[in-house]
């Protein structure tokens, strides 16, 4: 089990970027949460296997259809085991 901390730059303040990012980790199977930051950027922490992360940070590449996702800043780390489920930060 491992950790993705993501933060996801560009338009994904207001095009249901974290509705969409709870449904994916969701379906992956991740627990962790989601949250919008003062900068305009969204930060997701995701806990789970590694093929489900990497799917995951995949799908934060490019995000809900009205997104438009310019980078993303991923920082692996071991997990804490500190969430149920995938919800709002």
């Amino acid at each position: 089990m491992e950790r993705a901390h993501v933060i996801v730059h560009g338009m994904v303040q207001g095009v249901f970027f974290r509705a969409g990012t709870i449904r994916q980790a969701q379906l992956l199977g991740l627990t962790g949460c989601v949250r919008n930051l003062p900068d305009g950027t969204v930060e997701a922490i995701a806990e789970g296997p590694r093929p489900a992360l990497d799917q995951f940070v995949d799908w934060c590449r490019r995000g809900p259809e009205a997104a438009h996702v310019e980078c993303v800043d991923v920082d692996w780390e071991e997990s804490c085991g500190e969430y149920a489920g995938f919800k709002l930060c």
